[in-house]
């Protein structure tokens, strides 16, 4: 088979995939979908006219880039058809869930992503996510919309424990996460009140590498919570709130790091989502739903291929290449050339990740 009738069929395949998952669509708008989510994947670029030249139609080049914008611009996939993909592929029990942001400018203009993502291992898939129409830190309601939005989805029984960082405190999100039934371990500042005192002078004598909790819940942002505390060797100190035990509490917020790997994945050391010219926030969303969708299919790849051969460990003790970058490899090759790995990549996105998320070794960050 030609390189380019191994493309076609690659794409009519991936489009009866998605025809299972979304059977409300019509087909020709999943042709345009699938064309240009493989586009994205082999160009490793978002923007219109890269993926144009790796889409293959009878068509001008001007014309093809105008579908790429048709489907970027509202004609593709909403958040709620991404999540009907993606919920099936999830372990099975309580997940751990991360919520963090993730900006950058193009021109004067300011993109800014609210994300809600879980745990897989060392990256976090993103699950929901809200276009914020400002630069800067979120707002409690906007952080609560989004919330409120993933639940009608994944009811709260199936929430581990929601991690954050320090930009993601107030006592009206502390609290709403309590009457949703939502454990928390989210990063407190410095300055925090805990207990009628600052929460530095509580740890002041901490040593580096020491960790240290207070005996009892203590008052923190209108609500009872445990409080612990570590001082790095680089003498950053963390120190975290939270519903969980002394000893659950900095083993769970050390995966913060997750979503931190996943945002590298889809922008610069991958997919590029910062290179896009779109500035409307809307758009940049659903961008953001593509390259989510093609993460997932590089992860779940990236599962299957270190089943094969591990990944290398270098001797500093970090892996030789990324999750995602492993998978991608992969997943790239079988795009362009089909034949039995593509249909064996495809039939992994009809079963879910393994409970342990594949992690590997990775130095323990905050």
């Amino acid at each position: 088979m030609k390189p380019n009738q191994a493309a076609l069929t690659n794409v009519d395949t991936f489009v009866v995939y998605l025809k299972e998952r979304l059977p409300h669509h019509r087909i020709d708008r999943l042709r345009c979908v699938s064309e240009v989510l493989f586009g994205i994947l082999q160009a490793e670029s978002t923007l219109h006219r890269k993926i144009a030249l790796h889409i293959d139609r009878a068509a001008t080049t001007p014309s093809i880039t105008r579908m790429v914008a048709r489907v970027l611009h509202g004609a593709g996939l909403t958040q709620q058809d991404i999540l009907d993909v993606l919920l099936p592929l999830l372990p099975e029990g309580k997940l751990p869930l991360i919520m963090d942001r993730t900006n950058w400018k193009h021109g004067q203009s300011h993109l800014n992503l609210l994300v809600i993502g879980v745990v897989l291992g060392n990256v976090t898939l993103p699950l929901a996510w809200k276009e914020l129409k400002h630069g800067g830190n979120s707002e409690s309601r906007a952080r609560m919309m989004l919330v409120g939005q993933l639940l009608r989805r994944l009811p709260a029984r199936r929430w581990k424990v929601l991690i954050a960082d320090r930009e993601f405190l107030g006592q009206e999100w502390f609290t709403f996460l309590r009457r949703s039934g939502i454990k928390r371990c989210i990063r407190i500042r410095a300055n925090t009140v805990v207990d009628g005192e600052y929460a530095r002078d509580c740890f002041a004598s901490l040593e580096p590498c020491q960790t240290r909790a207070l005996f009892e819940k203590v008052w923190v942002q209108g609500d009872w919570m445990r409080v612990v505390a570590t001082l790095s060797p680089e003498g950053e100190r963390v120190i975290v709130a939270s519903d969980l035990s002394v000893w659950d509490t900095l083993n769970v917020y050390r995966q913060r790091w997750a979503i931190e790997t996943t945002f590298s994945a889809m922008k610069s050391r991958g997919l590029n989502l910062e290179q896009t010219h779109m500035i409307n926030p809307e758009r940049v969303g659903n961008l953001f739903g593509l390259l989510t969708l093609a993460l997932t299919w590089m992860l779940r790849v990236s599962e299957w291929r270190t089943e094969q051969q591990p990944i290398r460990v270098k001797t500093h003790g970090r892996p030789a290449v990324s999750r995602a970058r492993y998978g991608y490899e992969e997943l790239s090759r079988a795009l362009r050339w089909g034949g039995e790995k593509f249909r064996l990549f495809l039939d992994l996105l009809r079963t879910p990740f393994p409970a342990s998320g594949g992690d590997e070794r990775q130095p323990v960050r905050y």
